[in-house]
């Protein structure tokens, strides 16, 4: 049943309370692109999972997992009246507009997030969306996936929550990868809905013995808490690169290296390293964290050497102060995670940075996403 939201969008924008979702960014690190679904499905087996565990969970150790930091960049889609028999998209950033009739949207690249507004069949709505920070395209911190998961929220919203948190990442997740857009996984997507300093573990085909999961599912786990967020926010700083992104070819590069002997096994041992990170952010040992960022920068790197086009300079600048530098999303070129177990080695490289590179503020967040003025 379709549903009709020029009136009431109408009402609202004479109130100056248009519907809206913030969809906020993620840094990954260690045991990103282990959300791929090649990569969860390579490396899953059934687990045995034991009534209580201890807070480090090593039952989870062998399995794919990913760890998202919530910052508070972001996208903000609004929702505005638009012609009764008409769906649109329009993004303020990229200076594009898609428009149709629902039931016409014709599934190409350029419609992946119009055919969100057809899925949950509404009409009469065109979405804006806008960064909340200018110039960050392409800068590996989930753009894309937050754009279409935040699209899928307030969808969702608008059409009476028909779906799942579990849903909307399947959903978010499969519209990009299938519409050519980039190659996804569910990190970022599920981020958004969950937020936080989280580790993720996958289970790509729902989690056992719990009906009602699927395509999207993980296990969760609180890592650091918001009274704690000082202390990693202290040792950490984005910079971009200043160079154009690769993510495409990086992805299918690591792709094609797991379906190799030599690639795989490159590839297994990520998740070692993935659980270190976890380990070290939960623990706050620093030195583990930063450890872990070079093991799995290395590793990276024997698989695809494109990944560090564009961040070499960023890793000896880092590396002369003491820091590491890793590159964000699949590398690249783009935004840089630089790190340090010492604070004050960090402050002294942004000290050598600036006037260099751009530096892209952050605080972490809680929350991955907001919704304001529900219909």
């Amino acid at each position: 049943m379709t549903v009709q939201l020029h009136d009431s969008l109408k009402e609202a924008e004479k109130k100056k309370a248009m519907p809206e979702v913030i969809a906020y960014h993620r840094i990954d690190g260690p045991g990103s692109s282990l959300d791929l679904s090649e990569f969860q499905q390579a490396f899953w087996k059934l687990p045995r999972i034991p009534e209580q565990d201890d807070p480090a969970v090593k039952w989870t150790c062998s399995l794919p997992r990913t760890v998202g930091i919530t910052i508070d960049t972001g996208t903000r889609v609004e929702a505005h009246p638009f012609d009764p028999g008409r769906i649109g998209i329009k993004s303020v950033e990229y200076k594009t507009e898609v428009s149709a009739s629902p039931g016409e949207v014709i599934p190409v690249k350029e419609n992946w997030l119009l055919k969100i507004l057809e899925i949950f069949d509404l009409s009469g709505v065109m979405f804006v969306l806008k960064n909340l920070k200018e110039g960050l395209h392409s800068s590996g911190l989930g753009g894309s996936s937050a754009a279409a998961t935040g699209v899928c929220i307030l969808a969702n919203e608008l059409a009476g929550q028909p779906f799942s948190k579990i849903q909307l990442i399947a959903l978010a997740s499969r519209i990009e990868q299938d519409f050519g857009v980039s190659l996804t996984g569910t990190q970022e997507q599920s981020n958004v809905l969950f937020g936080g300093v989280t580790d993720y573990v996958w289970f790509p085909w729902g989690i056992p013995g719990r009906p009602g999961t699927g395509y999207g599912s993980s296990m969760r786990f609180e890592l650091i808490t918001p009274q704690d967020y000082s202390k990693l926010e202290e040792r950490m700083a984005i910079f971009h690169s200043g160079h154009p992104r690769l993510s495409t070819e990086v992805n299918i590069a690591w792709r094609n290296a797991l379906r190799a002997e030599d690639g795989y096994k490159h590839h297994f041992k990520k998740i070692e390293v993935a659980y270190r990170f976890r380990e070290g952010l939960r623990l706050q040992k620093w030195s583990h964290v930063l450890d872990s960022m070079v093991k799995y920068r290395e590793i990276r790197t024997k698989l695809c050497r494109d990944y560090m086009e564009g961040s070499m300079d960023l890793l000896e600048r880092a590396e002369s102060h003491n820091c590491t530098a890793f590159p964000l999303g699949a590398g690249g070129g783009g935004g840089v995670l630089l790190f340090s177990p010492d604070p004050g080695y960090l402050e002294s490289l942004r000290g050598d940075l600036q006037g260099i590179y751009r530096e892209i503020p952050f605080k972490i967040r809680s929350k991955g996403y907001e919704i304001n003025n529900s219909l």
